[in-house]
């Protein structure tokens, strides 16, 4: 519009109008001659020939590309995978029934006894032959169709006496089908439970049987059992009860909470835990005793060791012998502080000297241990750790009223194994009947302990290196001396 329009508008308020009005786009939309015109373009003309079908839909074709580039071949049986399909039948409400996974855990898929029946019952004693006499057995146990085809033989073969470890495995697989029974080692069979649900850890001189069995005081073939302190046991039946509970469901056995016991015997306080960790059973045990300082050899014998059997008061694993643990003991009981006399010119002596170096005596100040006796200890032939400390405690039992005093304090933990068999490589070596478990290859990444201490916030661990026990690897047992 030009200056003498006669809509042009004069003054700052239409100055201000036209510069804030949005300018026309430069850009305008103009009509190319060489543009094709789509509605003439489809229509065909009379001379070419309609374009030809594709032989399949887009979507079909696309498919079929993507399973033939990300196909799989199963490497044992040969036969493809597609994963896509795996994907979605899993998501599918209502499952496909010719889909393999799905038939697994349908009840109302077709039965595969006549699969079964179609095989010679020589080819099948031919695949047995291959199989272990608990794999055989269990195969014959799958159901009667097998049974028939190989007969009782692998059954009987589980009854003699070199096939002993593999009826103890082929009966450990019945566990979860008998809830309100337990399987007793030495008979080699199922026992009904007297105590089901009310089972409990009590002393070895208290008769605690856990079902009838003819070899309960049998002291030739004693049910498996490895000792806590002196005086208390653990036996394998418990093991396998907290294990069946946790692997089953309650009603199988019991807790692990339920396991831990305090007590007090011949001067020393205990407290055992255990904890369920990665389908094995884990124990600590803490042993406390007050120390005089300034023992003598023997005096240190009669506060370590029982007189009756020559053992270890505190929780140890059978090759508590071989190695530096005794020594070790030992060494902490010599950093107690000796009291000083606070009487008389020695009593004035020692407040002189104390000031003049500028220091305070607290007679109950913390022990530090030397490099001996302060690292943790790991048994190489069991998984077992130590840990020694000296701290102060309360004497309730002190006829002056509580008392602050020095206690050596020793806490072992130790893998008890997965409670199916005796024979496993934890419980075997934990019980003295193994010789080949190496504990340092078996937890080189993280220690027992710490895998305990990480499941309860409450208890705190003083971070410690770990040491072999036995580092020179010497076992003398009862001919060494340095245990005593």
């Amino acid at each position: 519009m030009s200056a003498e329009s006669p809509g042009q508008k004069q003054g700052v308020k239409a100055f201000f109008a036209s510069a804030l009005r949005p300018k026309k786009s430069r850009q305008t939309l103009r009509k190319n001659a060489s543009t094709t015109d789509l509605r003439l373009a489809a229509r065909p003309s009379a001379n070419e020939p309609p374009p030809p079908m594709p032989a399949l839909a887009p979507l079909a074709a696309h498919q079929l590309k993507y399973k033939q580039t990300h196909a799989q071949i199963d490497t044992q049986l040969g036969e493809r995978r597609d994963y896509t399909t795996m994907i979605h039948t899993l998501g599918l409400l209502e499952p496909m029934d010719t889909y393999g996974p799905n038939m697994i855990d349908d009840d109302n898929r077709p039965p595969g006894e006549g699969d079964i029946a179609s095989l010679t019952s020589e080819l099948w004693n031919n695949i047995a032959q291959y199989l272990s006499p608990a794999e055989a057995a269990s195969l014959a146990f799958a159901n009667i169709t097998l049974y028939r085809r190989l007969g009782p033989q692998f059954f009987t073969a589980l009854h003699h006496p070199r096939n002993y470890n593999y009826r103890i495995e082929f009966l450990a697989g019945l566990d979860r089908s008998l809830p309100h029974s337990l399987l007793c080692f030495p008979c080699a069979k199922f026992h009904r439970r007297t105590q089901e649900g009310s089972e409990r850890l009590k002393p070895t001189h208290v008769v605690n049987p856990l079902f009838e069995c003819p070899n309960a005081l049998n002291a030739l073939n004693p049910p498996p059992r490895t000792p806590i302190t002196h005086g208390r046991m653990m036996p394998f039946l418990f093991v396998q009860l907290v294990m069946r509970a946790h692997r089953f469901g309650p009603s199988y056995g019991l807790t692990a909470e339920s396991l831990g016991r305090r007590w007090m015997r011949d001067g020393w306080s205990f407290h055992s835990r255990f904890h369920v960790h990665e389908g094995r059973l884990l124990m600590r045990v803490k042993s406390q005793t007050f120390a005089p300082p300034v023992l003598t050899p023997s005096q240190q014998r009669l506060l370590l060791y029982s007189r009756e059997d020559y053992c270890p008061y505190f929780s140890s694993c059978p090759h508590w012998r071989d190695g530096e643990l005794m020594p070790a003991c030992k060494c902490a009981l010599d950093h107690i502080p000796k009291p000083r006399q606070t009487g008389g010119l020695q009593g004035i002596e020692h407040k002189v000297k104390d000031r003049w170096a500028g220091r305070v005596h607290d007679p109950n100040s913390l022990v530090t241990l030397c490099g001996f006796c302060r690292p943790m200890r790991r048994c190489p032939e069991c998984p077992t750790e130590y840990l020694l400390e000296i701290k102060l405690a309360e004497d309730h039992s002190d006829a002056r009223g509580v008392q602050f005093k020095q206690a050596l304090v020793v806490t072992r933990w130790s893998d008890l194994g997965d409670g199916t068999t005796p024979a496993g490589k934890e419980w075997g070596a934990i019980s003295g009947t193994r010789d080949d478990y190496d504990s340092f290859k078996h937890y080189e990444k993280r220690g027992i302990a710490s895998i305990f201490e990480a499941a309860f916030t409450a208890d705190t661990l003083p971070g410690q290196r770990v040491i072999s026990m036995n580092p020179k690897k010497k076992k003398l047992g009862e001919n060494g001396h340095d245990w005593y």
